[in-house]
C-alpha cells in the first residue's frame, strides 16, 4: 500500500504543480467613471496584483485602476482566469480568500465545494469496492457544487467598491473576443486530454479535427462563457445557483459520459459560502494568519512553523542541507496531524485551537532532530481531539491557482482557488468547467475499522491543500501575501516562501524561485529535480532520510512583499513563480 501510495504522490508531484436574481445591485448605479481617481486622490502607492496569467493580472491591475478594492481586483482575476486558466479555476470551482487591512483586521471566506444531498460515505464504492482516484476523476460523481461566485458575493458585499458587473469586464472581453492558447495550456491539455475532452464542448474549444490539442498561440473564443458572464454580471450570483444555470449543472452531472451521480437544484439553490474565524500563530516577531478548516493547508503551515522556531534557520541559510532537513521534518508532523484530524468543522469535531497552541507546537517540535529523520511520523493529540478518527491515506490533488491584490488604501486579498485535478472533472456547462473536488474527500471512508474525519458526507465540504496567508510584520504593517497552487505541495511552497522572505532575507521572487524539499508518504524525501537542492541528496541521505528522490514538480506560487524602494520609501512589489506563465502588474 505504501510503495502505491508514494508512486500516486509522486506523480501528483511531477504532474501537479444576494437577494433575488432580478434584484439591484447595491452600488449598481453608480457610474463607473466616478469611481477613477483624480489627481487629488492619487495614492502614493497605488497597490499590486500577482496571478497565474499576465492577462488575469491585467484584469485585477484594472480594477485598481478604476478605484477598486484589492477584493474588486481579486475577483475579476477569478473571473479573467476562468477563461484564460480553464486547466486551475474558475466559477465551476471552489476557493478560499483571506483579506487583511493596515488596522490589523484579518477576515476569511469560505467558498469550498459541497457534496449534493444524495451523497453517502460510500460516494466512491462500486460493487462494494472503492474507484482509483483516476476512475473516480472523471464525469459526475465527483463534482461538487461549485462555491466561487457565492464567496465573490460575499466577498464584495463587504469589501467592494466597484460595481459588481464592473467585476466581469475584462472576463467577458476575454471570452468573447479571444484568448491566446499559452504553452502551459496547451501542454496541459496535451497530458489530460481525456479529462479535457471528455465533454463534446471541451473538445470543441480546444481541439483540432484531428484530435489533438490546438497549437499554442492559437486564439480561442468562448462566446457561451462570455454569455454566462453577461447574466451573472447583469443579475447577481444568484443567476448562478438558480434558474436555467442550475438545472444545467443538475443535469449535466445527472446524465454525464462517466460516473453520472444525482445533483439537483435544490443542491445549487442551498450553497451558502460561508464566513470562517481566520487562524493566526506567531512565527518569530511576525503575525501570520490563513484560512483554518475545512482548509488544512492554513493549520499545516502554522504548525510548520511553530515548530521550527526554535531553529536558527536564518544562521543556516537557504544552501543548509540541514535547514531544508529540519524543514521537511516539521512538514512531516504537520501532514501527519492533517491526514488524521482535519476535515469539515460542521461536520467533525476538529482540534484547531490544539493544533496550533504554541504548547503544542513545542511538543512536537521536540520530536525533531538536527541530526536524524523521523521518516514515518505518527500524529499527535491535541488538545480537543477525539479518539472516534482514524488516519488516512494521503488524497491525490493536483491543480489549482492562486492570486493576490494589494489596493491603494493597503487593503490585502490573498485567493486561492480550485477544480482541482486539470480541467475538473471534464463536464462543461455555459462555456466552464466543472470541478472534480469531492475526490478531495477520503474516497475509503473508513480505515481499520474507524470512520475517517475527511469521509464523504452529504452537504459537506472536502477537506483542501489550500493555504492562502497574510502577513504582519513587528510594526503592525502587512509585511507579505502569499499563496500556491500544486495540491499536497501547497503548503510546502507557502513555507518556503515565508522562511525564504522572513529568515533568509531574500526577496519574494528569489524565495519563490527556490527548489523544494517536501515529505511524501511511506518515509520518501522529494527534492525538486533540475534545482541546487537536487545537489543536496547525498547530505539528506546522511541526515538519515531512507529514501530521497530527485522529481520534477510542476509548482505555482504568487506573492505581494512590503519593500524598501530605490527612492527610500517602502512600496508593494509582486512576484510570481517563473515555473510558470505568471505576473505581476500595478494599475
Amino acid at each position: 500500500m505504501k510503495n502505491r501510495l508514494t508512486r500516486s504522490l509522486l506523480t501528483s508531484l511531477a504532474v501537479a504543480s444576494l437577494a433575488s436574481a432580478c434584484a439591484p445591485l447595491p452600488n449598481a448605479a453608480r457610474p463607473v467613471a466616478a469611481l477613477a481617481p483624480t489627481p487629488e486622490q492619487a495614492p502614493e502607492d497605488p497597490g499590486v496584483v500577482t496571478a497565474a496569467d499576465p492577462r488575469a493580472a491585467a484584469a485585477g491591475a484594472e480594477m485598481l485602476r478604476l478605484g477598486g478594492s484589492a477584493t474588486d481586483a481579486a475577483i475579476a482575476m477569478m473571473l479573467a482566469l476562468t477563461v484564460v486558466e480553464p486547466q486551475s479555476s474558475g466559477i465551476g470551482g471552489g476557493g478560499f480568500l483571506v483579506t487583511a487591512d493596515e488596522a490589523g483586521k484579518v477576515e476569511s471566506f469560505d467558498g469550498r465545494e459541497m457534496a449534493p444531498s444524495a451523497a453517502t460515505p460510500d460516494w466512491f464504492k462500486v460493487d462494494g469496492k472503492v474507484l482509483s482516484h483516476s476512475d473516480a476523476v472523471p464525469g459526475g460523481r465527483s463534482v461538487g457544487v461549485p462555491g466561487n461566485l457565492r464567496l465573490a458575493a460575499m466577498a464584495h458585499a463587504r469589501n467592494g467598491k466597484l460595481p459588481w458587473r464592473v467585476l466581469f469586464g475584462p472576463a467577458i472581453k476575454l471570452a468573447g473576443d479571444g484568448f491566446a492558447i499559452t504553452p502551459r495550456l496547451n501542454n496541459t491539455l496535451g497530458f489530460a486530454s481525456d479529462i479535457a475532452g471528455l465533454d463534446p464542448a471541451g473538445r470543441a474549444l480546444f481541439f483540432g479535427p484531428d484530435g489533438n490539442p490546438l497549437p499554442v498561440g492559437t486564439v480561442v473564443r468562448n462566446p457561451e462563457l462570455a454569455a454566462t458572464f453577461e447574466k451573472i454580471a447583469a443579475l447577481g450570483a444568484d443567476s448562478f445557483y438558480l434558474g436555467d444555470n442550475a438545472k444545467a449543472i443538475a443535469a449535466k452531472v445527472g446524465t454525464a459520459p462517466r460516473n453520472p451521480a444525482p445533483m439537483s437544484t435544490a443542491d445549487l439553490a442551498a450553497y451558502k459560502a460561508r464566513p470562517r474565524d481566520p487562524i493566526c500563530a506567531r512565527y518569530r516577531v511576525y503575525r501570520v494568519c490563513t484560512m483554518g478548516p475545512p482548509s488544512a493547508g492554513g493549520v499545516t503551515v502554522l504548525q510548520t512553523l511553530g515548530e521550527l522556531e526554535r531553529f536558527d534557520l536564518k544562521a543556516m541559510g537557504p544552501a543548509s542541507p540541514k535547514a531544508w532537513h529540519l524543514i521537511a521534518e516539521a512538514e512531516r508532523l504537520a501532514f501527519a496531524d492533517r491526514d488524521t484530524w482535519l476535515a469539515d468543522p460542521d461536520f467533525v469535531p476538529v482540534p484547531t485551537a490544539g493544533l496550533i497552541d504554541p504548547a503544542y507546537f513545542a511538543a512536537r517540535s521536540a520530536l525533531i532532530s538536527e541530526t536524524a529523520a523521523i521518516n514515518n511520523a505518527a500524529p499527535g493529540k491535541p488538545a480537543g481531539a477525539s479518539d472516534r478518527f482514524a488516519m488516512a491515506a494521503p488524497v491525490d490533488e493536483h491543480g489549482t491557482t492562486h492570486f493576490a491584490a494589494v489596493d491603494r488604501w493597503g487593503n490585502a486579498a490573498s485567493y486561492t482557488a480550485t477544480v482541482e485535478s486539470a480541467f475538473g472533472s471534464g463536464l462543461m456547462v455555459g462555456g466552464y468547467f466543472l470541478n472534480n473536488e469531492l475526490t478531495d474527500f477520503n474516497l475509503d471512508p473508513d480505515r481499520d475499522g474507524k470512520p475517517t474525519a475527511n469521509r464523504v458526507e452529504a452537504g459537506k465540504r472536502p477537506r483542501s491543500s489550500m493555504s492562502p496567508v497574510v502577513i504582519y510584520g513587528p510594526d503592525g504593517h502587512l509585511r507579505l501575501i502569499a499563496g500556491a497552487a500544486g495540491g499536497y505541495t501547497i503548503p510546502p511552497q507557502v513555507i518556503r516562501v515565508i522562511i525564504g522572505t522572513l529568515d533568509w532575507n531574500l526577496s519574494a521572487r528569489d524565495a519563490i524561485s527556490q527548489g523544494i524539499v517536501m515529505p511524501a508518504p511511506g518515509g520518501v524525501l522529494a527534492v525538486e529535480a533540475g534545482t541546487p537542492l537536487a545537489a543536496m541528496v547525498p547530505a539528506l541521505q546522511t541526515l538519515g532520510h531512507a529514501k530521497v528522490v530527485a522529481v520534477p514538480m510542476r509548482l505555482k506560487a504568487n506573492a505581494i512583499e512590503w519593500v524598501p524602494g530605490a527612492d527610500g520609501k517602502n512600496h508593494w512589489v509582486g512576484a510570481a513563480d517563473p515555473r510558470s506563465e505568471g505576473a505581476a502588474a500595478s494599475p
